[in-house]
């Protein structure tokens, strides 16, 4: 008697577990980055930083009218910033996460797939990927404005190599605001796309975004609380982070959806010292932020560290003429310990300087 075929379905399952492996194998770092959409307009962003090494962050407070350059010689973008923000640098050289004063949350994560458009002196003025991020910190103050202006394609990014390695940085830009509005930006051969809408909650790493989302709806299918994959690759903690920030209860109090969403965003890191060598997408989760946007408390948890801090932007100068650019040193692989509110702790800074041509 002739066997019946195995399913489609399972089948189809299969391949799509394989195809995000394969996928995230092609990735260098990884990280997570969730939007959670609570009751009475409650609105938390979280994003976890997954590096193979010290990435060299620390905190900075940047005030409105700082003259920026976009750090692409002759032929750079140049702005003054409108918005003060706190950000999290990365090798005190850019920005790759951070809020600003009017609500808005910009996060930059690894994409490998990214491929930007070719730069030189006919081009549209270059910004440098380390700026990226503070570029739309700087001078929006919702998801909507930064898209509009960024559709019109102002300018070049100009990425160079990781600090110290020989390879190129490649990102993509996550957004979210105070209405919980979000969009992800990526650069797919040398064309920019935009994700645009409340529902794009979730972002990690390879594939690219649309192939991310395609994955994610076969895990839909299947039902988180029947089962969810559970490796440390891009596309299985995106579908993690997808079903737990829609399953976490909406109604409750800002301290305990606070800590739900910090739960989620633990679920998603990876283990400290952790090393796959066979696998060089799966770094070690190093921090971990995460932003109420209606009290405008930006929140950082290190891996070496015991204690979860916080930084009241409504506690701050951010004006050009009195504000100052501050800096809280978090130490090699921010092992600093800060407890509670820490925004009395900065200190007076020379500003860092963007990597740049």
């Amino acid at each position: 008697m002739k066997k019946p075929a195995p399913p489609i379905r399972p089948l189809l399952g299969a391949l799509l577990v394989g195809l995000s492996g394969m996928a995230a194998l092609s990735s260098a770092w990884a990280c997570t980055r969730l939007v959670f959409h609570g009751a009475n307009g409650q609105v938390v962003t979280a994003r976890s930083m997954d590096w193979k090494s010290d990435i060299v962050s620390n905190l900075w407070v940047l005030p409105r009218g700082m003259e920026r350059s976009g750090q692409a010689g002759p032929n750079s973008l140049h702005w003054t910033s409108r918005y003060g923000s706190v950000i999290t640098s990365g090798y005190d050289i850019s920005t790759t996460d951070g809020v600003n004063e009017a609500g808005l949350n910009a996060n930059l994560l690894w994409l490998v797939e990214s491929q930007y458009p070719s730069f030189d002196a006919n081009s549209k003025p270059g910004l440098t990927i380390a700026a990226w991020a503070q570029y739309v910190l700087d001078n929006f103050a919702t998801v909507g404005e930064a898209v509009a202006a960024l559709e019109k394609q102002p300018f070049t990014i100009v990425s160079d190599n990781v600090p110290g390695e020989n390879r190129l940085t490649t990102l993509h830009l996550s957004m979210s605001d105070a209405s919980g509005d979000s969009a992800i930006v990526e650069y797919i051969g040398g064309r920019q796309v935009i994700h645009h809408g409340r529902q794009y909650q979730v972002m990690t790493n390879s594939p690219t975004f649309d192939q991310q989302l395609a994955l994610n709806a076969y895990w839909k299918q299947i039902g988180g609380t029947t089962m969810l994959p559970g490796t440390n690759r891009a596309a299985d903690r995106f579908a993690r982070a997808s079903f737990y920030v829609g399953a976490i209860p909406k109604d409750q109090d800002p301290n305990k959806a606070l800590a739900s969403v910090f739960s989620v965003i633990r679920n998603v890191s990876v283990p400290y010292g952790l090393n796959t060598p066979e696998e060089p997408n799966i770094s070690s989760t190093r921090w971990r932020t995460v932003f109420d946007h209606q009290r405008k408390l930006y929140f950082f948890e290190s891996a070496l560290t015991p204690n979860t801090f916080w930084i009241d932007l409504k506690a701050l100068d951010f004006s050009a003429q009195t504000g100052k650019v501050l800096k809280l040193d978090l130490g090699p692989n921010q092992d600093h310990t800060f407890s509670g509110d820490a925004t009395q702790q900065f200190r007076s800074s020379a500003p860092f300087r963007f990597l740049g041509i």
